[in-house]
């Protein structure tokens, strides 16, 4: 099996987390361009590609480590352990960032994208480590298929007592029930009666992570570079049909549910821009574009060699210009960030365009750190 690092898949993971950056740090958050918004309810924008890339992301990195470490006889036993610890510490995380800065235990929410991450890869590793790429394609149909079955004929009530089977609207459906019985009050504050990265809607969400596991096997395995990038095209293809038709006759698309249609159909779109990055940086047969295409994507490749840290780093800033006060005009204290918002809220532009200057320089300054710890050769692992 080889197990040389993939290029293309530190440049794939910097741009989720440069994307991810622009989209969750708007100077104004009433003045977004559609793109740079989640879809309200159902369909799908840029910024919802951003999750699943990273789910996706991260099973291929499982994939490689473990064929890594399967190479030089690593215990199965131990490997477990090894990515349940792992996960355990993205989950402990995210939870601390939920708790910044009030650390109120009462009403902290407990879900979120980190911990959702964690989840995954807890669910993951088992399936990994002892079940083949044949067996996994079964868990993965399987696992939809359960979901499905479960959202859509399963009667529960919502926030009001009301009792309906397939009801795909907020707060109405059986994971939001689900996780209202186990969450209570630690939910997405914005809603209280549903959480977008809730328990039960993990399960299609483990499947794209699992996807991605399957698309690193399929790059382990000694095949042509080329072959593989034309396969992933296809297969992306395929997927965005797939997800496209389930969207009319199964389930709509939607991240905060993750349906079947949203998991395959942003599997595909994963699989697609993941084999761009792929063929330039890695199957390219001309050694001269290849590492053009290294210096033209460096500033990604920066951000993909710490992009935990990144996250994090960001919430914590994020948050602190939020909920740190200053004196303001007359007697109103004004956020930190509202004060360091107001001249670009003053150019002449559009409230879209300053507001997204204002996420263009956010990401700016985060790329500063990346470049200074890249530099530096400090590399956060967890």
């Amino acid at each position: 099996m080889k197990s040389a690092r993939l290029a293309s898949l530190d440049a794939f993971r910097g741009f989720t987390i440069a994307a991810m950056l622009l989209v969750n740090n708007p100077g104004d958050w009433d003045h977004l361009y559609s793109q740079l918004a989640h879809a309200k309810w159902n369909g799908w924008t840029f910024t919802d590609w951003i999750f699943p890339f990273f789910l996706f992301i991260g099973g291929i990195s499982m994939a490689f480590s473990l064929g890594r470490q399967a190479d030089a006889g690593a215990d199965k036993g131990a490997l477990l352990h090894k990515l349940f610890k792992r996960a355990a510490l993205i989950f402990l995380i995210g939870l601390l960032l939920n708790l910044f800065p009030q650390f109120d235990l009462s009403t902290v929410r407990i879900p979120g994208v980190l911990q959702r991450i964690a989840l995954c890869t807890a669910l993951a590793a088992p399936l990994v480590v002892y079940f083949t790429w044949r067996q996994l394609i079964a868990w993965i149909v399987g696992l939809l298929a359960f979901y499905s079955a479960a959202m859509l004929l399963v009667p529960v009530p919502d926030a009001h007592g009301v009792v309906g089977a397939g009801v795909l609207e907020p707060g109405r459906d059986f994971g939001s029930w689900l996780d209202r019985q186990f969450l209570g009050g630690h939910m997405w504050a914005a809603a209280r009666t549903w959480d977008p990265e809730g328990l039960f809607t993990t399960i299609p969400a483990l499947c794209s992570q699992l996807i991605g596991v399957l698309t690193g096997r399929w790059l382990l395995a000694p095949r042509n570079k080329a072959g593989q990038t034309v396969w992933m095209q296809l297969a992306g293809l395929a997927f965005l049909l797939a997800g496209a038709m389930l969207d009319v006759v199964l389930m709509p698309i939607n991240k905060c549910l993750w349906s079947v249609s949203y998991c395959l159909l942003m599997s595909g779109w994963a699989l697609l821009m993941f084999s761009v990055f792929y063929w330039l940086l890695d199957a390219n047969p001309s050694r001269w574009l290849r590492a053009r295409a290294q210096s033209a994507m460096l500033f990604f490749t920066i951000y993909g060699m710490n992009a935990l840290f990144l996250f994090a780093l960001s919430g914590l800033v994020a948050k602190t210009l939020m909920f740190t006060q200053v004196a303001g005009t007359g007697d109103a204290p004004r956020s930190l960030g509202a004060v360091l918002y107001a001249p670009l809220e003053a150019l002449p532009l559009q409230p879209e365009a300053a507001s997204l200057l204002h996420a263009l320089l956010f990401n700016a300054a985060m790329f500063a750190i990346a470049w200074f710890m890249w530099r530096r050769r400090w590399f956060v692992k967890v």
